[in-house]
């Protein structure tokens, strides 16, 4: 039996640094040039991306557009795609050799799963290797019930762009995306190809995944502008995903697991904004203790509340800077004093340090 034929798609903005290693790591795959292309959407890049990219020619098909974001590359590169299976890359990250013959035995194991997604390396600008990031063992994930619903939430760090890869005949019934999805775009895509039709999420680090100081999404600067284009994509998933899951077939009471840490998140990123009341603040504060937290020892109820009593105090943009600022100096080790709280997950995630 022949491999599937796999379309490659590279979604790209002013990855001038980067956009030639994450090509390369595509051209070195170790199955045969003949079973996959490679399309590189352009955003509306404004550095040297665009010559880069064409270096590459006719090895690599050029798609440039007018910047839009995420979704909007998605929507114009997917329908370019020829492959019965799509996996995608992100234009600052790379796969390892084994990538590609790994996923596609994977669908041809598993003829009735949609998706594939598996760990990575975390990596610096440079390129040093900071983490491995892999689940402690393979899943099969579908959202049938309460206790697999909890699992997906647990898995979707494995399931972002550079690690995700689906069948065609699967994202022909979930596009176009909500081009509001300027980021996270991949969030909407992989939940509801796993609502169609299940995933496997591999053990094994298959990707690098960088951070570096243009990160559209994962950024430690206050930086107002991607602030914003964060809440916009993430009120967006809010909002749209849970219609789409209901269509989908998923339960409401499953959706509700789902849908509940992007309303979360939406919440905060916007009271961050300063838009909103203190209030506002307390209450979405003690959902997300409720959503994350159990078995909470007296010590540690007793500083939850301090926060909570800040946040009644204080104005939102200036409670999350002050959060901000606690996250970024490691502070969260000495709550410990206080006491512990169980985290409601029970997937074991092996983050390894490895520098």
């Amino acid at each position: 039996m022949s491999r599937p034929f796999v379309s490659v798609l590279i979604d790209t903005y002013n990855h001038e640094k980067f956009i030639e290693q994450a090509i390369t790591s595509v051209l070195e795959q170790s199955i045969s040039p003949a079973d996959f292309e490679i399309l590189v959407v352009d955003d509306g890049s404004t550095d040297r991306t665009p010559e880069l990219i064409k270096k590459f020619a006719p090895r690599v098909t050029y798609l440039p557009k007018k910047n839009g974001g995420q979704a909007s590359a998605f929507n114009f590169g997917i329908p370019q795609c020829r492959g019965e299976i799509i996996a995608f890359l992100d234009g600052d990250d790379w796969w390892e050799p084994s990538k590609l013959s790994t996923v596609l035995s994977e669908f041809e194991s598993h003829p009735e799963i949609g998706a594939v997604g598996h760990g990575i390396f975390e990596v610096d600008e440079k390129g040093n290797q900071l983490y491995r990031n892999v689940p402690n063992r393979p899943y099969s994930c579908y959202l049938r019930n309460l206790e697999e619903a909890q699992q997906f939430l647990e898995l979707r760090s494995f399931l972002g762009t550079s690690r995700f890869a689906v069948r065609r005949s699967v994202i022909d019934r979930i596009l176009p995306v909500p081009e509001s999805l300027l980021v996270e775009a991949d969030e909407f895509l992989f939940t509801l190809a796993v609502a169609l039709s299940g995933c496997v999420v591999l053990d094994r680090p298959l990707t690098s995944y960088r951070y570096h100081a243009g990160n559209q999404f994962q950024f430690s600067v206050r930086d107002n502008r991607r602030r914003e284009r964060k809440f916009i994509s993430l009120d967006c998933l809010a909002k749209d995903l849970p219609p789409r899951l209901h269509t989908a077939g998923v339960s409401a009471e499953i959706v509700e697991v789902v849908a509940l840490p992007n309303w979360i998140d939406a919440t905060r990123t916007r009271l961050a904004l300063g838009r909103g009341w203190p209030w506002e603040t307390v209450r979405i504060e003690r959902r997300a203790f409720r959503a994350n937290r159990r078995k909470a020892s007296f010590g540690y109820r007793v500083f939850h509340a301090a926060v909570l009593a800040a946040a009644a105090l204080l104005p939102p943009r200036l409670f999350y800077r002050g959060r901000d600022w606690y996250a970024a100096r490691g502070l969260a080790r000495y709550r410990e004093f206080a006491g512990k709280a169980e985290p409601v997950s029970s997937l074991v995630v092996r983050r390894t340090p490895l520098t």
